[in-house]
């Protein structure tokens, strides 16, 4: 489970090799999500409403890099990290 950003408690990964459609996973405590990347929404899982929208905010904000590192990890490539929410 590549790591690609943590930010006020919540880790993001890209999978390798993963299903789609394309997404990433967030856990924030014992709370674990998998987001899809282009709809922003939640696939499977839940996060509480909070982390869930800081969730979405750094998603949104980072969409194509998540996306290639989407690519990334299909190909089993280590995905790129990603800058976290400030």
């Amino acid at each position: 489970m590549p790591e690609v950003s943590r930010f006020f408690g919540i880790v993001i990964a890209v999978f390798y090799n993963d299903h789609n459609p394309p997404h990433f996973h967030a856990r924030y405590g014992e709370h674990k999500a998998a987001i899809d990347i282009r709809r922003m929404q939640v696939l499977e899982g839940y996060l509480p409403p909070r982390a869930l929208g800081l969730v979405v905010e750094w998603a949104a904000q980072h969409q194509v890099e998540l996306l290639q590192d989407w690519e990334l990890a299909r190909r089993e490539q280590q995905p790129l990290a990603i800058a976290p929410l400030m």
